[in-house]
């Protein structure tokens, strides 16, 4: 960040990527680093005060998920916890078949399982999308009815755009076809109600980093009746589930920010999507030749992410010109930042995919931050172009 724009004063709009720490995350975290600090495994005095606040956490979350606590575990992070599921469940389901069905539009950790998963001999179907980056469900349910379909792994909403996948419609595919589902919820959960009750997951995986959360703690979710086992060498923690001494000052913080964004998603989610909302409905006024990506419906999409495309911009150098502004988002694939290859999503989804720009807004965006985005964006857009020499265009 420049050193003329104090954090203090950073218009971050990047939420998707990672949240700042919840308050609640904050308090619990600073008690659970005097308190939790002991092998919550042992027996003395010190260590069964870290197993209580390691179980109370791992009852928090499976409140908030509907699921029971004996489901859920603790990786290192979403990625793993993602990992975990589908490797996981294609292992325990090896003598069904060896295919695994999923999106175009997954999240790259998705991606990265299924590509090992090939390379190990498995079979792997990538449906594809509409231009709201939805499934195919025709596509989806045909690929379910053919043989030797092990696992089927579709996200709860889009990463980049924000497009809510039909979960109803999928799951009850999977149901008919006798496929057990991993849902990938990490840009869902703590933004809108999602319960595994309700979803048909068999395997769910979360980041605590995506809700405001501590950085370092996923969940895994393991529904009570779902084949699955671990690819990893075995260790007796978390289930045999998870290898590894728990972090339980971070799971603590982890659980009491997702039971404090529970709390405040009815009224947090309408004020951010009005904010979106203004987002999308402003900047193709002010700015042209830019497309708005995702499904236009706000029932369709998450409440704070928006994405634009704008002709003759490079995403990258916009995404400078704004640091410069004091305004922090992304651009293009949001997890490959750091090269020039475009979106996988944009390009499944059959959109403009340089000049890329993705909006995420946190419980902390408020209308001035809105405000400052509109005022800096067209002067960033039109100097980037008349540097590419389309301003005349």
């Amino acid at each position: 960040m420049p050193e003329s724009v104090p954090e203090s004063a950073l218009v971050y709009l990047d939420a998707a990527s990672g949240e700042r720490l919840h308050p609640a995350a904050r308090a619990a975290l600073l008690a659970a680093l005097d308190q939790g600090w002991a092998d919550p495994s042992r027996l003395y005095g010190a260590a069964r005060q870290a197993r209580l606040l390691l179980d109370a956490a791992r009852e928090t979350v499976a409140s908030v998920l509907s699921a029971r606590p004996d489901e859920v575990s603790f990786p290192a992070s979403g990625t793993a916890a993602a990992h975990l599921a589908i490797l996981g469940g294609l292992a325990g389901r090896a003598r069904a078949g060896r295919r695994l069905v999923t999106t175009a539009v997954e999240h790259s950790s998705v991606l990265a399982a299924a590509e090992t998963h090939e390379t190990s001999g498995g079979l792997v179907t990538r449906v594809e999308v509409d231009r709201n980056g939805r499934v195919d469900l025709d596509a989806f349910q045909a690929v379910l009815r053919g043989p030797g379909v092990a696992l089927a792994s579709v996200q709860s909403a889009n990463h980049e755009v924000g497009t809510h996948q039909p979960l109803g419609a999928v799951s009850q595919a999977c149901l008919r076809a006798g496929v057990p589902l991993h849902i990938d919820a990490a840009q869902s959960v703590g933004r809108v109600p999602l319960r595994c009750d309700d979803t048909g997951a068999a395997l769910l995986s979360a980041s605590a980093h995506k809700w405001g959360g501590p950085a370092g703690v996923g969940v895994l979710v393991v529904r009570t009746g779902t084949r699955w086992r671990s690819p990893l060498p075995f260790d007796e923690r978390e289930r045999g589930r998870v290898p590894g001494f728990e972090n339980v000052p971070a799971i603590v913080a982890a659980a009491a920010a997702l039971a404090a964004r529970a709390q405040e998603m009815a009224a947090e989610a309408p004020r951010l999507g009005g904010l979106a909302q203004r987002l999308r409905e402003e900047v193709p006024r002010r700015i042209r030749d830019v497309a708005v990506i995702g499904d236009p419906d706000p029932v369709g999409r998450l409440p704070h992410i928006v994405t634009f495309s704008f002709l003759y911009v490079d995403g990258e150098a916009l995404l400078g010109e704004l640091d410069r502004a004091g305004i922090a988002a992304s651009s293009g694939s949001s997890c490959a930042a750091n090269t020039v290859a475009p979106s996988h999503v944009l390009e499944a989804m059959g959109v403009l995919t340089h000049g890329n720009l993705r909006i995420s807004l946190s419980r902390d965006s408020t209308d001035r931050d809105v405000a400052m985005l509109l005022e800096a964006l067209p002067t960033a857009v039109e100097r980037l172009r008349a540097q590419a020499g389309a301003a005349s265009l």
